[in-house]
């Protein structure tokens, strides 16, 4: 070889610095990718929640009492499916508040039905509250 010619390619110091900013910009992202994932979620849940609460409010107006679960709702078509809880992951972990029934209703053979609903998880929100009181 001669001394005039040149070999073409990278040096080991030009790799090691493009692999350096490959790593602090990769860094820098990811933080930012799970807050906007968790933010989300949140926004899910909070849709979710709003709309089969709706929906519980709608039965009781279609039949002057609430459903008894959220598998009322399903099987009365107020719902396809139970949504599955974007904190939890899962459709069975929704907690059902039931209504109280007074001496009459429960005379009456009343069963009590579900009011509200809440997400499974015990979790803190980015706004600094539980994900199940909201």
């Amino acid at each position: 070889m001669n001394m005039n010619d040149k070999i073409n390619g990278f040096t080991l110091i030009e790799l090691v610095i493009v692999f350096s900013l490959i790593g602090i910009l990769v860094g820098l992202g990811i933080p930012q990718y799970q807050n906007a994932a968790r933010r989300a979620r949140e926004a899910v849940l909070k849709e979710d929640l709003f709309q089969m609460r709706k929906l519980i409010n709608q039965y009781y107006v279609d039949k002057k009492q609430y459903p008894s679960s959220l598998n009322g709702l399903v099987d009365e078509k107020y719902l396809r499916s139970i949504p599955v809880d974007p904190m939890t992951k899962s459709s069975e972990t929704w907690v059902e508040i039931q209504e109280t029934l007074d001496e009459e209703d429960i005379a009456a053979g009343r069963l009590p039905g579900i009011i509200d609903v809440f997400s499974g998880s015990k979790e803190k929100g980015t706004d600094g509250t539980f994900y199940n009181t909201w």
